[in-house]
């Protein structure tokens, strides 16, 4: 009998593990609940280190409380020295103090794991338009945490507010990726979903060269999370050991997939929808 319990234990397989940092969104729509549903679509074990609570629904952030910095690094360590985390993604880090402390503590913890794929999903502005992160905070991302990283995920307006310059078509985001690229020192996916064209087309620069990753544009989609699910897709596809450019057209791909299969309800605040990242219904 032990030999045969320890023979099904052998036949254990062995999964790949990616850590997110981020809020947790009260609708489950973005944040770590969107990461975590991501993670588990594609075949990753999700940990999570929180950094605040939002109070939210698809187009309302009614109310963000922060964590305690303290917390958050505790559970980033407590997590890097417990699993073999092969992948790491931040979301809404919140304010200054929580920014300073997950650049320093990554820094600390991947010198002594190794562990060097970082994708830094900058989330600085919600889809409502509503600033997420103060000045300070984002000096300290620029100055601390992008140099970590191996990607970078900004959105239009992201982009435009590290740059300071509008971007308003498609070679504009070629130049704008590329100046980011080299300013930062890391790759970076530009993503131009916000320009409403027949296609959202998106902009990856590694620093030497150019890749768009496109797909039709979905109209009328009334929902949050895509940043979010869009950059934990790329960071499953790392965990599990891909190279960049195959892990962001599969997370092109993912991202895509989970709107077009979005939820629809409707409520007092009249029709909300929410990505699929791949939930099924069964009926019996």
């Amino acid at each position: 009998m032990a030999a045969k319990r320890k023979q099904q234990r052998s036949r254990s397989p062995v999964t790949a593990i990616a850590l997110t940092i981020a809020g947790s969104d009260s609708s489950a729509g973005a944040g770590a609940q969107a990461d975590l549903k991501t993670f588990a679509g594609l075949g990753v074990y999700g940990v999570t280190a929180i950094t605040c609570i939002v109070a939210e629904t698809p187009g309302k952030v009614s109310q963000i409380q922060p964590a305690d910095a303290a917390i958050v690094r505790e559970q980033i360590i407590l997590l890097q020295k417990s699993f073999p985390i092969s992948a790491i993604k931040t979301g809404l880090l919140c304010n200054t103090q929580i920014v300073l402390v997950v650049a320093e503590t990554l820094r600390q913890t991947t010198r002594k794991t190794g562990t060097r794929n970082l994708v830094v999903d900058p989330v600085m502005i919600a889809t409502t338009g509503q600033p997420l992160l103060d000045g300070g905070a984002i000096e300290i991302y620029e100055r601390e945490l992008f140099p970590l990283a191996r990607l970078i995920t900004p959105n239009l307006d992201e982009s435009s507010r590290l740059l300071g310059d509008p971007i308003a078509d498609l070679p504009a985001m070629h130049r704008a990726a590329a100046a980011l690229a080299k300013k930062y020192g890391a790759a970076v996916l530009l993503k131009g979903g916000h320009l409403r064209g027949r296609f959202a087309v998106d902009v990856l620069h590694d620093g030497i060269r150019a890749t768009e990753f496109s797909a039709p544009f979905v109209p009328d989609v009334a929902t949050h999370g895509t940043g979010c699910t869009y950059s934990a897709a790329i960071t499953a596809e790392l965990a599990k050991g891909a190279d960049l450019s195959e892990a962001v057209k599969s997370g092109k791909q993912f991202v895509s997939a989970a709107i077009r299969r979005r939820f629809v309800w409707n409520s007092s605040r009249g029709r909300i929808s929410a990505l699929n990242q791949g939930l099924k219904f069964h009926q019996s």
